[in-house]
């Protein structure tokens, strides 16, 4: 079973994905963020690097789904290779941020992989508005996230609710983030692995 964390910069995904992974003792994927050689120059110039990025992003997500598919195992994601993008490179190309004749290269790249892709047997989605995204980015303190202005969230939040409302590849259960700290409320925790038990049973 293939079970997948979405949701913008900040609303908890890789926090959640600890948690279900330990709770169901399923085997987490998580995002290569830290290894990404391309993360801290993208945020200080992101209209150089951010076909650079997009392409190390596209490329792991699918070795990723490989691996998943290949496993056997119950496996969740942290993120998925749909925001990579419909959110992330879709955004990037709207701001004047990567070049038009990138973006058509990075799409070709990805219309080839579709076909090789599954989607998540259940994805999760994580809902936040920009004050708790931006409460939640700062709390945790990393360097690389310091200069994410508002606009940027703003803008990547208008992206996910639309992927989402048109989302039809498999199940998809709602987190409310501004509303659920499953982080230090263990009754809120609960709610989410009785809504993830209401989903997961109807797989088998």
């Amino acid at each position: 079973m293939h079970i997948a964390i979405t949701g913008n910069i900040g609303a908890g995904k890789t926090t959640l994905t600890k948690l279900l992974a330990k709770y169901y003792k399923w085997t987490p994927q998580y995002e290569d963020a830290r290894d990404n050689p391309y993360l801290d120059d993208f945020y200080y110039d992101m209209a150089k690097w951010s076909f650079n990025l997009q392409i190390y992003f596209l490329s792991s997500r699918f070795k990723q789904i490989q691996e998943i598919r290949e496993s056997k195992k119950n496996i969740i994601q942290d993120r998925t290779i749909y925001e990579d993008v419909y959110i992330f490179a879709a955004n990037l190309h709207e701001m004047g941020l990567m070049q038009t004749r990138d973006y058509k290269n990075y799409l070709n790249l990805f219309n080839l992989m579709k076909d090789f892709i599954q989607p998540p047997d259940l994805l999760i989605y994580l809902r936040a508005t920009i004050p708790t995204l931006v409460n939640q980015i700062q709390k945790r303190g990393r360097e690389y996230e310091s200069s994410i202005s508002i606009d940027y969230l703003n803008r990547l939040n208008e992206k996910y609710e639309t992927w989402i409302s048109n989302y039809k590849e498999g199940n998809l259960l709602i987190i409310d983030v501004d509303h659920t700290n499953f982080v230090d409320n263990q009754e809120d925790l609960g709610n989410i692995i009785n809504q993830v038990e209401a989903n997961i049973h109807g797989l088998f």
